[in-house]
C-alpha cells in the first residue's frame, strides 16, 4: 500500500547505508524517494577541489575495501573504475625500511623481519583473508546466523583480544606489532580496549582480499553510480531537501531514517516514547578527528621511497607510540605525536591531481567535539618521516571537527565512525535489541552507522534496515491493519508507538 504522496518507502539522507537501503527497497519492487538535506548526494561519499583548481579531495570516506567485500554492494555491479595502488599501506619507522602491505601475504610476510613473524601473519591475518565472503559476511552481519561459524570462532579468539595484547602475543619483532596497531587505530578506540585486535585482523586482511582502492576521479563517483541506480529501478532523488521533523518526510509505509541518535531525537522529538528516547540519549559518540588536506608540488619524499606506492600510510611509529597516543584521545587529551592516517590517491588515482603534482590528506584523532588545531602536530608526524615534506606544500585545507559535522550533520562532534565502537556499544548499537534497526515508530527504521555493524563504506546498516522492513512490510501484507493505525510519517503517526 502506498502513502497518500505516492511512495512506498522514503529514505532521509544519501550517505551510502541510505543509498544502499533506498536501491534494495526499490530493487523489491517499492516506489522510492529518496531525500538528502544537503545540495548534493553521498553524505561522507563526496569530493571537491578544496585546494586549487584541478586537484580533486575526498572529503570524507576515499580508501573503500569494504564496498568491494560487503554483501551490499557485491552484486550491484557499479559502473565504478576502481583504482588500486601498488602497495596497499605503508608503516614507516624510524631509522628502517616501511613495512609494506601488499595484496600478497606471502610478500607482506616475508617484509616483516623474521620468518616467525612472517608465519605469524599468514596464520592470523592470512587465515583471516582466507575466510573469504563467509568471513566477511558473518562479521557485517552480526546478528545474523553466521555463514562460516567454524571461521568465525577462530577469528574471534583472536580478534576478541585487545590490539596491544594481540600484537605483543602474536609478534615477537616491532614491525609486525606496529602494523598491526595502525591497523587496529582505524577503529578510534583505545588499543588497551577488547576487540581492537578483531578491527586490526580484518582490515589487514581486507588488504589481501579486496585491496584498498580509491574510485578513480573521486568518492563522489560512487556516490553516483548509486544514485544512478536507484533511479533506473524507478526511484526518485531529492537533494536540498532538510528533513528537521518527521512531518516534512511525505506519507509512507517505510521511512528509513540514514541518521545517528542525535539526529533522530530531534527528527522524531515527542513522538518517541519515554524508554526508547532515554536509550537514544545515552549513545556514546566516539573520537573527532582532525583533519588536513593539501595540494602538493610533487610526491611526498619519504625517507623510504617504497612508501609513494603506497595508497594508505599509517604515522606513528612504534605499538607503544601509537597505543599511548590513542590512550591520550581516550582519555579525553591531545597526544603531542599522534597517530596520522595519511592518503595518497595519487598512487592509484594520477587524475586527481596536475601532472607532476599530489593531493595527501591526513587526519589524528582529537576527544570528540575539539576545537585544537593540529595541523602543526600532523605534520610534524608526517615530516619525522618525510623530510621536506612542508616545502612542497601548495594549498592547505584545515578540518576540525565542527568543520567536519558542518559537512554531514552524521558526523557528531567530528566522529566519523557513526557512534563509538567499543565492546559493549558493538553490541548495542543504537540500543541492545535483536532488531536494532527498528523503530518503537510504525514503518520507521535506523540505517545509519549508528546501526550494526557501523562504521564504513559497506552500505549494510542500510541493507539490513530495508530487509528487515520488508519482512515486516510482507507481513503486514497478510495481517489486517488495525482499526486507527496510522501510516508512518503522518501526523499521527506515533499513536501506535509501543514502549521500545
Amino acid at each position: 500500500m502506498s502513502g497518500a504522496d505516492g511512495f512506498d518507502a522514503v529514505v532521509v539522507g544519501s550517505g551510502p547505508n541510505g543509498l544502499v537501503g533506498a536501491i534494495t527497497l526499490a530493487g523489491a519492487g517499492l516506489r522510492v524517494l529518496l531525500l538528502e538535506g544537503a545540495g548534493e548526494f553521498g553524505g561522507g561519499l563526496r569530493s571537491a577541489a578544496l585546494t586549487l583548481d584541478g586537484f580533486t579531495h575526498d572529503l570524507c570516506a576515499s580508501v573503500l575495501p569494504l564496498a568491494r567485500d560487503s554483501a551490499a554492494f557485491r552484486d550491484l555491479s557499479l559502473p565504478v573504475d576502481w583504482a588500486f595502488p601498488p602497495v596497499q599501506a605503508a608503516h614507516p619507522l624510524d631509522g628502517q625500511d616501511a613495512v609494506l602491505v601488499h595484496r600478497d601475504v606471502t610478500r607482506t610476510a616475508a617484509g616483516l623481519g623474521s620468518s616467525r613473524d612472517g608465519l605469524a601473519w599468514r596464520q592470523s591475518v592470512g587465515a583471516t583473508a582466507r575466510g573469504g565472503s563467509g568471513l566477511v559476511d558473518s562479521l557485517l552481519s552480526p546478528l545474523s546466523v553466521p555463514r562460516a561459524p567454524l571461521r568465525l570462532a577462530r577469528y574471534g579468539a583472536m580478534g576478541a583480544l585487545p590490539a596491544t595484547v594481540l600484537a605483543r602475543a602474536i609478534f615477537g619483532g616491532e614491525r609486525g606489532r606496529a602494523l598491526l596497531a595502525g591497523m587496529a587505530a582505524h577503529s578510534m578506540v583505545d588499543l588497551r580496549a577488547p576487540i581492537t585486535g578483531g578491527y586490526g585482523l580484518l582490515l589487514a586482511a581486507l588488504a589481501h582480499r579486496a585491496g584498498w582502492p580509491v574510485v578513480r576521479g573521486g568518492s563522489q563517483r560512487l556516490a553516483a553510480a548509486l544514485v544512478g541506480r536507484l533511479v533506473s529501478l524507478g526511484g526518485t532523488a531529492e537533494p536540498g531537501h532538510p528533513v528537521r521533523d518527521l512531518s516534512d518526510v511525505p506519507r509512507a509505509g517505510v521511512i528509513l531514517l540514514d541518521l545517528t541518535p542525535a539526529q533522530v531525537l530531534a527528527v522524531c522529538g515527542d513522538r518517541l516514547p519515554g524508554r526508547y528516547a532515554r536509550q537514544l540519549r545515552r549513545f556514546r559518540y566516539g573520537p573527532g578527528v582532525f583533519k588536513l588536506d593539501w595540494a602538493l608540488s610533487g610526491p611526498v619524499p619519504w625517507s623510504d621511497p617504497a612508501v609513494r606506492a603506497a595508497g594508505t600510510v599509517h604515522l606513528g611509529g612504534t605499538l607503544a607510540e601509537i597505543a599511548a597516543g590513542e590512550a591520550e584521545v581516550a582519555a579525553g587529551r591531545h597526544p603531542e605525536r599522534p597517530y596520522v592516517l595519511a592518503v595518497q590517491p595519487c598512487a592509484a588515482d594520477p587524475s586527481r591531481a596536475p601532472a607532476g603534482r599530489h593531493v595527501l590528506w591526513a587526519y589524528c584523532h582529537v576527544p570528540n567535539g575539539s576545537t585544537a588545531d593540529m595541523t602543526a602536530a600532523i605534520e610534524d608526524q608526517i615530516e619525522r618521516f618525510a623530510p621536506g615534506f612542508r616545502d612542497l606544500i601548495l594549498a592547505r585545507v584545515a578540518h576540525d571537527t565542527a568543520a567536519l559535522e558542518r559537512h554531514d550533520p552524521n558526523l557528531v562532534g567530528g566522529d566519523i565512525g557513526g557512534g563509538y565502537a567499543g565492546l559493549a556499544q558493538f553490541v548495542s548499537r543504537p540500543r541492545l535489541s535483536p532488531r536494532p534497526w527498528a523503530t518503537p515508530l510504525p514503518g520507521v527504521y535506523l540505517c545509519s552507522a549508528s546501526t550494526p555493524p557501523g562504521g564504513g563504506v559497506h552500505g549494510m546498516g542500510g541493507y539490513h534496515a530495508a530487509r528487515l522492513a520488508l519482512g515486516a512490510r510482507r507481513a503486514d501484507l497478510v495481517r489486517p491493519r488495525a482499526a486507527g493505525q496510522a501510516v508512518a510519517g503522518s501526523p499521527g503517526g506515533d499513536a501506535a508507538a509501543g514502549s521500545g
